[in-house]
């Protein structure tokens, strides 16, 4: 990420983001002091985790949410659009690190409100994380097979069905 010395923002308009969070995770703590609803048993913060990598990615990268990034992102480019905040809001939406935190903070509060709800749309999304994980890793042993194959191809004592030491 450019530096804000390097990109058409002010230092103002990260604040902007800033306290829009601050402000929603204090509501979301000042809700969480009400019932015991509100206690988040240690065994869900991996679901939660996972769920919170899924919303993040899914907002940053899939199709399905450019219309979404679509006032702030240049998608053709990959760069955030416009000036100031608009700017600001396109590098947030192009982050899925950034928007991990508000992904996390969406669920959290989420779970607060409507706990039955909430678990749901956690098992939905990290249910979709481990999916991305699977994929990912079969990918890659595939693409290790190809490349293995085409390795044992291309040594003459290999095609023979020798053995090299």
């Amino acid at each position: 990420m450019d530096p804000v010395e390097q990109t058409p923002t002010e230092p103002v308009d990260y604040a902007a983001i800033s306290a829009t969070y601050g402000v929603l995770l204090g509501t979301v703590v000042l809700a969480a002091r009400e019932g015991d609803e509100a206690q988040i048993p240690a065994h869900e913060l991996l679901p939660l985790g996972a769920a919170a990598f899924a919303l993040a990615k899914l907002i940053a990268k899939e199709k399905a949410e450019t219309w979404v990034r679509e006032p702030f992102v240049d998608e053709a480019a990959g760069r955030p659009k416009g000036r100031r905040l608009r700017y600001a809001v396109g590098e947030l939406l192009t982050c899925t690190r950034c928007l991990g935190a508000w992904s996390s903070l969406g669920l959290v509060a989420l779970r607060v409100a409507r706990p039955r709800e909430a678990r749901v749309v956690t098992a939905v999304l990290a249910t979709s994380a481990l999916n991305d994980f699977l994929q990912s890793g079969f990918s890659a042993l595939c693409a290790a097979s190809n490349q293995a194959e085409r390795a044992a191809g291309s040594a003459p004592a290999a095609r023979n069905g020798a053995r090299v030491s």
